[in-house]
């Protein structure tokens, strides 16, 4: 089923979902249903599996460094396929610009079709470690934009180098990112505003937020982006607070502001296990604003930890 038919089927109940990321490459599979066994009490009608891009390794050859790209975390759609058959719930892999030739996107959505997975986040991704900006991979797209407009050709029919009349189309219902404190590279938010609005016109059916820890700056987001012309649910994602690293880290990465009163808190903290008990206050309180308001879905950023995730979980629904 669609992300957009759980909403609608949900009739203003607020929904429960969340994000894991693939193990590491020799990892087992089961360290991920360890996590993910204790929120599906929860009835999580679908679970967003994150695709990691390639990176450089340097390997020693003879006393020079030998440059390779490399994924440190492959098997998304697998990982999906695995995670569907398991609890039998909707999977939604991540579909990134970056890394990926045009061929190479078409040949995953196909994959997607035949293992019944309907449901897309179409990003355009971070740029590589060495990159100061974004690069398109040779042959690749360079906006989500594009990304977009190409699964919306497949539900059509059109691949890349055929247009094939076949019953069994594709349907992919197709996701894509918002960003209450706009994007790091976008002058403004307006920019921003724009740029989300030209996805939803080439096809995407929902937006799913980047983390954000003041629920005025999403209402505000909500009203703009509706003022802007855009019309499809809004999912504010939630990360919750859990190391005190995080006061630094997070701002520096994802160039977003915390609230005064959650940095004094954290502060305030002795060790990260107080730090993570703040992280769960501070998001299950976020949290239940949010549902009051009637947000269509909760998502939440495990980065494959489930225990604080339950914990706030457990509060809300």
């Amino acid at each position: 089923m669609k992300v957009t038919e759980h909403i609608k089927n949900a009739k203003g109940e607020t929904l429960f979902s969340f994000e894991i990321i693939p193990p590491k490459k020799g990892k087992n599979i089961q360290d991920l249903y360890d996590n993910i066994d204790p929120l599906m009490e929860f009835k999580p009608p679908f679970i967003d599996v994150t695709t990691s891009r390639e990176e450089y390794i340097y390997i020693e050859k003879q006393g020079l460094l030998d440059r390779k790209i490399t994924r440190m975390r492959p098997g998304t759609v697998g990982i999906c396929a695995a995670i569907k058959h398991k609890y039998d719930v909707d999977t939604v892999p991540h579909v990134l610009c970056g890394g990926f030739s045009k061929e190479e996107t078409e040949y995953l959505l196909v994959d997607c079709h035949y293992l019944g997975i309907n449901n897309v986040m179409a990003l355009r991704g971070d740029a590589m470690s060495h990159q100061k900006y974004f690069e398109a991979q040779k042959g690749g797209h360079k906006y989500a934009t594009d990304l977009v407009a190409q699964i919306q050709n497949l539900n059509c029919g059109q691949y890349l180098h055929d247009v094939l009349e076949v019953d069994d189309k594709s349907d992919f219902c197709i996701g894509v990112a918002g960003y209450p404190e706009k994007h790091i590279e976008a002058p403004s938010l307006q920019t921003d505003l724009k740029r989300l609005k030209e996805k939803v016109d080439a096809g995407a059916d929902y937006v799913v937020t980047q983390m954000f820890f003041d629920n005025q700056k999403y209402f505000k987001f909500v009203e703009a982006a509706k003022k802007a012309g855009i019309h499809v649910p809004i999912i504010p994602g939630i990360k919750p607070i859990a190391v005190q690293r995080h006061l630094q880290l997070l701002p520096q990465v994802f160039k977003i502001d915390l609230p005064q009163d959650l940095i004094q808190a954290v502060e305030n903290c002795k060790d990260n296990k107080q730090v993570r008990e703040v992280g769960i206050e501070w998001a299950i309180k976020q949290s239940k604003e949010l549902q009051d308001a009637g947000v269509p879905v909760l998502h939440f950023y495990s980065m494959g930890k489930s225990d604080n995730i339950k914990t706030i979980a457990s509060a809300l629904f």
